[in-house]
């Protein structure tokens, strides 16, 4: 009888399990798109990634909620691919996907009404698959709406903000230009006019951008000097950081120069830390070791955690003395803004490799007296201080 209790429990709890874990089905793209033609109703499709943190937490809060499946279930066709997968990978090209989780509201032209992307709690989760039925909030109508009258900044907002909820940021671009395409460069010089340049201009060479670097001042009246520095940011961010995460040197190195051709000091300093991870990532050492030289007192002077960081490098990578007493030189500095254990023992570990054992020990014991004041473990520095006296 035990036996048979703990069997119908064991079913129970595994029941109840299933019921709250959403386990998306593969119905065929193509017969989706089908029966939604048969049926009347647009698609809904989620493209996830299984390996996905933000996909996976949807599926358990989002859609392993029954009132939230019964509303998709009767008001759309619904389709679940995973973008590893052969028609999950056809999707995410076909809708130039780039963030997941993405949620693609078509009609059964397979035409693209609405789009959301990232990780969202039921409630808003609900009221956006909502906005997507109603026909004034889709793409096509507001699309047709700012096309009858593109100098209409209120009519661009309002495909704007619908576009920023799915569309990758290169996407919103498109409006933005022709929107400001009807705009003289007099009149660019306006609050809504930088709001609508800080949203979707991206392009560096692009004549908005340009005319704002030309500008500083007089858009700082508008906006702030801050919120135009943020922009700069962004921008060579958003120019740079593809080519480095794909390792593409051509294509970097292009961007890279026209970057540099702004001659802001925000835009240099961060074109010199895409330019090291560019050559860590790459291995490329000389690279490494030349930017540095030219570049680090003029751009990372003042940033004693950035200076140990290079120091760290150049001891694990640079071996011509010249160079690794430059780095010493930085690292020294870094000392002076802030005395640290790491910062007192690296000084002694590049002393060491360049063989001036006189001060390799002594940043070494001042190491070691950092450590006891603050009770750390001394076990770094003690192996340098055993290795530097047995010479």
């Amino acid at each position: 009888m035990r036996l048979l209790y703990m069997f119908f429990l064991c079913i129970s709890l595994q029941t109840l399990q299933s019921q709250n874990q959403f386990v998306p089905d593969d119905t065929p793209y193509k017969t989706a798109v089908e029966t939604a033609k048969k049926e009347g109703k647009p698609l809904f499709i989620m493209l996830y990634a299984d390996w996905c943190p933000h996909c996976n937490l949807m599926k358990k809060e989002v859609f392993s909620n029954a009132s939230v499946m019964d509303f998709l279930k009767k008001n759309y066709i619904c389709v679940w691919k995973n973008i590893e997968k052969e028609e999950g990978i056809a999707l995410k090209n076909k809708f130039n996907t780039k963030s997941l989780p993405t949620f693609l509201f078509l009609d059964s032209n397979e035409t693209l009404l609405y789009a959301l992307k990232g990780e969202m709690k039921t409630p808003e989760f609900m009221t956006e698959a909502k906005n997507a039925l109603n026909p004034k909030l889709q793409y096509p109508y507001l699309e047709a709406a700012f096309m009858a009258d593109t100098s209409n900044a209120t009519k661009y907002f309002e495909l704007l903000n619908v576009l920023k909820k799915g569309r990758d940021r290169t996407e919103l671009s498109i409006p933005t230009h022709i929107y400001l395409s009807t705009q003289s460069d007099a009149q660019l010089i306006s609050e809504t006019n930088w709001r609508i340049i800080s949203n979707g201009v991206t392009d560096i060479n692009s004549r908005e951008f340009q005319f704002v670097l030309k500008h500083q001042k007089e858009f700082a009246a508008v906006a702030s000097q801050n919120r135009i520095d943020r922009k700069i940011e962004s921008i060579v961010n958003e120019s740079l950081r593809p080519y480095v995460d794909n390792l593409d040197t051509i294509n970097y190195f292009k961007q890279r120069e026209i970057a540099k051709s702004m001659k802001v000091q925000k835009a240099d300093s961060l074109v010199f830390k895409f330019d090291l991870t560019l050559a860590e990532r790459t291995e490329n050492w000389e690279f490494y070791k030349k930017v540095t030289l030219d570049e680090t007192e003029k751009l990372a002077w003042n940033d004693a955690s950035f200076l140990k960081e290079i120091g760290q490098t150049y001891f694990k990578h640079i071996t011509d003395i010249e160079s690794l007493k430059k780095s010493i030189s930085w690292v020294k500095h870094s000392l002076e803004l802030n005395d640290s254990y790491d910062g007192n023992l690296l000084t002694a570990k590049l002393y060491n490799k360049i063989k001036d054992k006189k001060s390799a020990l002594k940043f070494a014991k001042n190491a070691k007296i950092i450590s006891n004041e603050m009770n750390w473990n001394s076990k770094d520095v003690d192996a340098l201080l055993a290795e530097l006296n047995k010479k």
